[in-house]
């Protein structure tokens, strides 16, 4: 499995599992956690989720899933942006840690930029590592200009990733904040890498080039966002097949010729834009 380094030095496999969606149905839990273990099993051992997610399910799922293997995982969670504050975010964090039942998160981060000062939540995530409540923080839905500005206040530079929406469909990273991740070393986790619903597996230029491949064109457009270089992609799988289809991904090389053709389907972006978010 290839790998992605962290600031710190950590190594993290470039191919995760995320669990958006996961822990809002009962009748799915087992399923869920089944599809996780596979994962963890096939290399996928850094998992992605939030107290948002199913209101806390999805970390349920995750703490079944980890359950007998924490040593194994890397767990990656995030915290709401009004919880972000000096007072809130050491509850939010014992919240999750209980719900997730570990004694410290690896990655925590802050899901999207919200009205608490940059310093304050900073200052916050801080007081957590030296606590060792988490081992490591980050940001997720942040542009360029947001990262410079994280950066400029006190211990911003220990920010470890930005986690934001990459894939085919969208593209606005790579005009210049993909680009600036990559000089200032700090890695893009790419979530939703095979789009949002059935665009991508029904696109007939990504049919074209995954049956040269006999993959599937959700394996070609995971295994585009993966060759980029410091990029991690964490695409969510509830079913045990979906999460091996992933886990194969990791082998497939695409050729100049299949690049030329994604890209005269998907353009790059010419100019910048605005980050887009789900």
């Amino acid at each position: 499995m290839k790998t992605v380094q962290l600031p710190d030095g950590e190594r993290v496999p470039a191919l995760g599992q995320g669990t958006w969606r996961m822990g809002e149905k009962k009748k799915a839990h087992a399923d869920e956690v089944a599809a996780l273990r596979l994962g963890t099993d096939l290399g996928m051992t850094l998992m992605d989720t939030a107290e948002m997610y199913g209101e806390g399910g999805a970390e349920k799922v995750v703490a079944d899933a980890i359950a007998g293997q924490r040593d194994r995982v890397f767990v990656v969670t995030k915290v709401y942006p009004h919880n972000a504050s000096r007072t809130e975010l050491p509850k939010a964090c014992e919240r999750s840690l209980k719900r997730l039942r570990i004694d410290a998160i690896d990655l925590y981060l802050l899901h999207w930029r919200g009205d608490v000062p940059l310093v304050e939540t900073v200052e916050a995530f801080e007081n957590l590592r030296s606590e060792e409540k988490i081992r490591r923080w980050g940001v997720s839905n942040f542009d360029v200009e947001d990262m410079e500005e994280l950066l400029a206040t006190e211990n911003g530079s220990s920010c470890a990733t930005n986690q934001v929406l990459y894939n085919l469909e969208h593209r606005e990273t790579e005009f210049d904040l993909l680009p600036w991740s990559q000089r200032n070393k700090i890695p893009i986790m790419a979530y939703s890498p095979v789009g949002h619903g059935r665009g991508l597996l029904n696109n007939a230029t990504l049919k074209k080039i995954a049956k040269r491949h006999n993959a599937m064109p959700t394996q070609i457009a995971l295994a585009w966002v993966l060759r980029q270089s410091g990029v991690i992609a964490i695409p969510k799988a509830s079913n045990k097949a979906h999460v091996r289809e992933n886990a194969q991904s990791t082998h497939l090389e695409l050729t100049k010729g299949d690049l030329t053709e994604i890209d005269r389907t998907f353009p790059p972006p010419k100019s910048n834009q605005r980050l887009a978010m789900l």
